[in-house]
């Protein structure tokens, strides 16, 4: 008996201090986190890199871009997007996926500026002409944001030119539902993939009209897929998978029997 009553106040102890010890270590979110992602993606470690900005403060030159969005602003973007160096864009995986970036060892620093936070949305080419720390900021195997103007001068003075920066990806934060823009034709279906959460990036694609099955789409350019099929007079449903967490989820019925190019269609679900 004397054994048995131990063996319970062990158990009760350990119960006990488990619970103290989960309140205690209980993290308090960081001071301007980009939001949380509780069963989807996470923030990875810092990393470090440099960071350049183009066009002006109206951030007109970073409209429409490799990933292939169009106009930024009427598409839900703004100017706090980057174009990538070919090291980070990934032959355009990387598109919509979502950086905090703060600017580290420079003068040109603003102080208490903890970091902005931006959507990759273009391809900063490399420039074989320049070195690559001489103007060929964007050459393999360097790491480098090209910035939109707004966008560094959260972080940094512009007369900087240049700074050196530690970034990591973040979980993307989107107000509803995954958005497909169609181009193409009646034989040929293109869309664009915008408004992507979590992750913020696309692997693989299908559609799947209201008369067909699942049909794989292949990737175009940035966050285009394509697919080869006469999908006209069929109401459209997609599925998607995550580049990065390969997680999958279905988009049905996303665009009515009457469907047209030009036009774009949201889906009533998304990553996280």
């Amino acid at each position: 008996m004397a054994v048995a009553t131990a063996s319970d106040s062990l158990r009760s102890w350990r119960f006990g201090l488990l619970c103290l010890l989960v309140v205690i270590w209980r993290p308090a979110a960081a001071a301007g986190s980009y939001g949380s992602s509780p069963a989807g993606f996470k923030p990875t470690a810092w990393s470090l890199a440099h960071a350049t900005f183009y066009g002006d403060e109206t951030a007109s030159e970073t409209m429409g871009g490799a990933c292939g969005y169009g106009n930024l602003f009427q598409n839900g973007y703004g100017t706090d997007t980057a174009a990538l160096s070919s090291t980070l864009f990934d032959d355009g995986y990387a598109c919509g996926q979502c950086y905090q970036i703060k600017c580290v060892q420079s003068p040109w620093c603003f102080k208490g500026v903890v970091f902005t936070t931006v959507t990759a949305t273009n391809l900063c080419p490399p420039n074989w002409s320049q070195d690559s720390n001489a103007g060929g900021w964007c050459n393999p195997p360097r790491a480098h944001f090209d910035m939109s103007k707004p966008a560094f001068m959260k972080i940094a003075q512009w007369k900087a030119g240049i700074v050196p920066v530690m970034h990591r990806r973040v979980p993307c934060v989107r107000t509803g539902g995954i958005r497909f823009q169609f181009q193409g034709n009646g034989y040929w279906l293109l869309v664009y993939v915008m408004n992507v959460g979590g992750a913020g990036d696309v692997a693989s694609m299908w559609v799947k009209g209201s008369r067909t099955g699942w049909i794989s789409m292949s990737h175009n350019w940035g966050a285009s897929y394509q697919a080869f099929a006469t999908l006209g007079g069929q109401a459209l449903s997609f599925k998607l998978t995550s580049y990065t967490t390969k997680e999958t989820i279905v988009a049905l019925n996303v665009a009515p029997s009457n469907w047209r190019v030009g036009m774009t269609y949201k889906a009533n679900v998304n990553f996280r």
